[in-house]
């Protein structure tokens, strides 16, 4: 069942520190982009615990405090280091939210391994912490991510070459980042479902923009 109570105080200190946030203020669509991905991110945590059997509250904090330190201004190597600073952050709250320090140093360990698998503090890599990097790498790949990602490299203002070369490119990637594994089977199932999703797409667009410069044998 879940504690809505604690869910509830994890959103408003987000959202207090987001909303005290200099670039995020100045910036309103970084801003919305963010908090938008962070709620994305904790639904598909839910799923995954919800699955596999994990307590869904805890997912759902570990997942709505992950980019916590979007707060702060990144200076040189901020966004490599985002993952360990959102834990450093979140640890004290989480502590005052009552959860047991085991419990807390997971959730922290979740949150810190999820830019680069690396953390400043000693954990262990379990598949509740896992999980954490895996619902955020799993927000990645979603309809509305083929929009954005469309629109955030001009793809409409590329020339035709430009167009068939980026479609082509992102479609190799694609199929080598189907095989990349995952903390749990639930998330092995979603990652490969959306990429293949995602595969699907791009190879139509490619084989659409083929079609519109020859007669295809």
């Amino acid at each position: 069942m879940l504690n809505l109570e604690l869910i509830e105080k994890t959103e408003a200190f987000l959202k207090q520190k987001f909303d005290g946030a200099i670039y995020l203020n100045e910036h309103p669509d970084a801003k919305s982009y963010r908090i938008e991905h962070t709620y994305r991110v904790a639904n598909i945590g839910r799923e995954i615990a919800q699955k596999e059997g994990f307590d869904e509250t805890e997912l759902i904090i570990a997942c709505l405090l992950h980019d916590v330190s979007y707060c702060e201004e990144f200076g040189e190597n901020g966004w490599q280091e985002h993952g360990r600073r959102a834990a450093f952050i979140a640890r004290p709250f989480l502590t005052e939210l009552g959860l047991a320090e085991e419990r807390v140093n997971d959730i922290c360990y979740g949150i810190a391994i999820h830019v680069d698998d690396k953390a400043d503090f000693a954990g262990e890599r379990t598949p509740f912490a896992l999980s954490v990097g895996d619902a955020d790498n799993i927000d990645r790949f979603d309809v509305y991510r083929i929009h954005e990602s469309l629109c955030g490299d001009d793809f409409i203002n590329m020339t035709f070459e430009q167009k068939l070369q980026h479609s082509q490119k992102r479609l190799n990637r694609l199929r080598e980042l189907l095989e990349m594994p995952m903390g749990t089977k639930t998330a092995e199932e979603l990652w490969r479902s959306r990429l293949s999703f995602y595969i699907t797409f791009y190879e139509k667009m490619v084989r659409q923009l083929e079609c519109s410069e020859r007669v295809l044998e």
